[in-house]
């Protein structure tokens, strides 16, 4: 567990010393920003409710982004610098590099996510927000974090790149996203497998309504998981090539 820890303080310390961490974190407010105020409050009248849920439609966009952005530099850099070598060599497993890399990034999105927490606020000022639909909302949030983190750290394993990095975890976040689509043209019992796969339409919908269903929660953490134990593999892999 201390290797653990002490990776993910050495990569989300070098978030705050370097620009892009501020920089993709100012970017995405000012979007999130730009969105809340132009589509959710700007939409007219409406239910706290339902511009609540609006407001939830839009920082699912912005975490996801959050993750991939914030992951491709994390392991395909030090691939292309020659570094990972050097944690190869300590006395430490591959579980714990892939752990420690993901929990900084992690760590640094939930950063992201807690400096929107005003614009729940906002709402509040001329509406009634029950505060288990913001909890809910924001429990979403907190594993949307964790599962397209888990990507972008499975990215950025696979490639030396870090721009084919993030094209590639957007590319499956994206592809995720779009397995409604995908469900709503397949044939039994094909398309009940596609509306599972389902990141937005079928598992963050209830959070952002303020549901909590204990399956919602199975999938972010199952993908998670997965995502984060291929990632274990292509380390070992590369640790014996």
């Amino acid at each position: 567990m201390s290797a653990i820890i002490l990776i993910a303080r050495r990569e989300l310390a070098s978030y705050f010393r370097g620009s892009m961490g501020y920089v993709v974190v100012a970017l995405l407010l000012l979007l999130d920003g730009l969105f809340f105020n132009g589509f959710v409050l700007g939409g007219g009248e409406n239910l706290s409710s339902k511009v609540l849920q609006q407001f939830f439609y839009f920082s699912f966009g912005v975490t996801a982004a959050a993750g991939i952005l914030l992951t491709m530099r994390l392991l395909a850099g030090e691939t292309r610098d020659e570094t990972l070598v050097l944690l190869y060599t300590a006395p430490i497993n591959d579980w714990q590099i892939v752990l420690g890399k993901w929990l900084s990034a992690f760590a640094f999105v939930m950063l992201l996510v807690a400096l929107t927490f005003y614009m729940p606020l906002m709402i509040s000022v001329n509406g009634s927000v029950h505060p288990g639909h913001v909890a809910a909302g924001y429990l979403g949030l907190t594993l949307v974090a964790a599962a397209s983190t888990a990507i972008g750290v499975f990215s950025s394993s696979v490639t030396r790149h870090q721009l084919v990095a993030g094209v590639l975890g957007a590319l499956l976040i994206f592809a995720l996203i779009l397995m409604w689509l995908m469900a709503k043209v397949a044939a039994p019992p094909i398309d009940s497998v596609f509306s599972y796969l389902s990141m937005y339409d079928k598992h963050f919908v209830p959070f952002s309504k303020g549901v909590v269903h204990t399956r919602d929660i199975a999938y972010y953490l199952s993908l998670t998981f997965l995502a984060l134990l291929l990632t274990r593999v292509v380390v070992g892999a590369r640790r014996w090539r």
